[in-house]
């Protein structure tokens, strides 16, 4: 009798256990099927939110200013020393020209001349052109207020205008002496800029340095009857000395034609340059010029920035890249531009509200690079689902924020 019952026991622990494991996998695989989401969210908040526009650009001028020469030779004399104060124009150094320096000096010299000639002569065929403009404006005029193209009330008789050779033809002479005179202007102006030009690069071969704008004189090296040679200088130019002058930094930068439309003088900014990427300066738009110029089909505007303050950091040509504040609101609600949802032209913030999550329609303002505006649709201190993780390795992750719940705008959610 023990041994069966013991037989018995034996056959009903193992149906117990049996039992006991049957029932864990199931609710193991139940389990494990059951999606568990984890949110991360923020809570929206007032703050003060500056919307940029960002623009590179470069160094055009700043508070130091390298004083270069084109002229070899022996310095024959030095007129000033660092720290002396100079103004624009005044000696810095004479040189006595070796033989490469004076014919560098005097080919300068002679592309001076030539330039200048140039511009002599343009001028010259200018008021020729100009006369002939007057002319044949005169002829057009007479003739177009005659009585036979001109209306007795002295509006213009367009059928007879629009038939006649004659007038045709003396209307196209005049707008194409017109033309003529104004394409000369435009000749003008180059051979003027060339001119330019040529003068500062023969000032550039002149034995006499000179200094280039006003300030205190650092870094001169150079004394009496030491030789000054670019033969180990790759772009010719040898630096003389540094001056620093009071004058502001100013920087010169491009943006796209979408932000020009944003930029107006007077908005401040920040620049960064790129050999000093630890600092961060401000300024103030100057001036920016719409008209824009084409490169290779694309289209940017200028603008200028000047620096608020002065530095000796930052030198010519350095590299930058400038952020202009073009829209600043304060006591504003702001979300993270991340947790809106933009569908069919509508925006909407997921609400976390008591472990239910609610769609919200809202209505947005301006942005910065991170946050952007909410007008309406929620309140400060709501919180808004950033983003959704779920720990289920079968859910689809990537679906859109409308799909993956499998609602439509306005249904709650519940967390399992």
């Amino acid at each position: 009798m023990k041994i069966i019952n013991i037989l018995k026991n034996k056959k009903g622990l193992i149906v117990i256990l049996f039992l006991i494991i049957l029932i864990a996998v199931f609710l193991f695989f139940k389990n494990k099927n059951k999606i568990q989401n984890q949110y991360q969210t923020v809570k929206i908040i007032r703050e003060t939110l500056i919307q940029s526009v960002s623009a590179s650009g470069k160094i055009v001028s700043s508070s130091s200013y390298i004083v270069n020469t084109l002229a070899t030779g022996v310095v024959k004399k030095i007129y000033v020393k660092n720290g002396d104060y100079v103004k624009k124009g005044e000696k810095i150094l004479e040189i006595d020209l070796d033989f490469n320096g004076q014919k560098n000096y005097q080919q300068a010299w002679s592309n001076y001349l030539s330039a200048k000639n140039n511009l002599d002569s343009a001028n010259a065929t200018l008021y020729s052109l100009q006369s002939d403009l007057f002319s044949k404006w005169k002829t057009y005029f007479d003739l177009a207020t005659s009585p036979h193209y001109q209306n007795s009330d002295g509006t213009p008789n367009l059928p007879e205008r629009q038939n006649q050779i004659e007038f045709l033809t003396t209307e196209a002479n005049w707008k194409a002496a017109e033309a003529k005179y104004k394409n000369q202007e435009q000749t003008i102006n180059q051979l003027k800029i060339a001119l330019n030009n040529a003068w500062l690069n023969y000032q550039s071969y002149s034995p006499v340095v000179l200094a280039q704008n006003d300030g205190i004189v650092q870094d001169l090296i150079y004394t009496e009857g030491m030789i000054i040679d670019n033969s180990s200088n790759n772009s010719s130019n040898i630096k003389i000395a540094t001056i620093k002058s009071e004058s502001l930094p100013i920087g010169q930068f491009s943006v796209s034609e979408i932000d020009a439309l944003k930029i107006e003088p007077g908005q401040k900014a920040t620049i960064v340059i790129d050999a000093l990427p630890d600092k961060t300066f401000t300024g103030e738009v100057i001036a920016i010029d719409k008209t824009g110029e084409v490169n290779s089909s694309v289209v940017n505007y200028p603008l200028t920035i000047k620096f608020d303050s002065q530095t000796d950091e930052v030198l010519p040509n350095m590299s930058a890249t400038a952020n202009i504040i073009v829209n600043k609101k304060s006591n504003v609600l702001t979300v993270p531009s991340t947790a809106i949802i933009n569908q069919e032209d509508s925006n909407y913030l997921r609400i976390l509200k008591n472990g239910k999550i609610i769609l919200t329609p809202v209505e947005i303002g301006i942005s910065s690079d991170t946050k952007t505006e909410i007008v309406s649709g929620v309140s400060e201190g709501d919180e808004v689902v950033v983003s959704i993780v779920s720990n289920n390795s079968n859910s689809n992750n990537n679906q859109s924020p409308f799909s993956s719940f499998g609602i439509g705008v306005g249904t709650r959610i519940r967390m399992r």
